[in-house]
């Protein structure tokens, strides 16, 4: 049976493609098959083949499935600015309708694990008043929450945690990446964020020299989640 999960972050930069790339690859070594949706990323570099987001190449190089850039990552924008103020910069209406029908083509693709990957935080602005997180409550996602740990990180996981319950969809498990090593007082974090956020640990990523997927991947247990390992 396929199962499909949204990943999000606490924020911005604390590493939503590493894990996403590291559950990914995991899931490959499991024998399951993978694919994975970047509906919309700025950042984009221009390349002969046309706008290339560097998230969505690695999330695309874990996938097993026969997937085209453009299936993965059908609107991208050039600008390092937030998604919406780009698309707006070029004239394009970034709302959930837009991003609805390219992410359910790869959902209906059936790989053994999908990951539809968001970008920044649960509340990333779409056109007018519409979020990101819209979008996942009209697919009626399951959630992973990826933690970027240091210092401020139990608010903003708890918060995350408390929108994503009042939008009505499940928050099926979290993984705590240690963006700050040297986060004072690390095992006490560690053990309140676990104490407060209602669903498994999936894993705790230590900060790595080499963030490659493979290494990533030692340190999740997919075991946590819905799969048929």
């Amino acid at each position: 049976m396929s199962q499909v999960y949204f990943v999000t972050g606490t924020d911005t930069e604390i590493g939503k493609t590493t894990i996403a790339a590291g559950l990914l690859h995991a899931a490959r070594l499991a024998g399951l098959s993978t694919a994975a949706a970047k509906p919309v990323a700025s950042g984009c570099a221009r390349t002969r083949e046309g706008l290339r987001n560097e998230d969505a190449l690695a999330l695309l190089g874990e996938c097993t499935l026969a997937l085209r850039y453009e299936e993965v990552n059908p609107l991208a924008f050039e600008p390092a600015i937030a998604p919406h103020l780009a698309a707006r910069e070029v004239g394009v209406v970034l709302d959930v309708t837009a991003l609805r029908a390219p992410v359910q083509k790869i959902l209906d693709k059936g790989a053994d694990l999908t990951l539809v990957e968001g970008a920044g935080g649960w509340r990333v602005p779409l056109a007018g008043q519409a979020s990101l997180s819209d979008l996942v409550v009209a697919l009626k996602l399951p959630v992973i929450l990826v933690v970027g740990v240091r210092l401020g990180c139990i608010n903003q996981a708890v918060l995350t945690a408390e929108a994503i319950a009042r939008d009505g969809l499940p928050l099926a498990g979290w993984v705590a990446n240690v963006v700050d090593p040297q986060t004072s007082r690390l095992e006490e974090n560690l053990a309140t964020l676990a104490e407060r956020l209602p669903a498994p640990c999936l894993g705790r990523v230590p900060r790595l020299a080499k963030a490659t997927p493979a290494a990533v991947a030692a340190h999740l247990d997919l075991a946590l989640l819905d799969l048929e390992l």
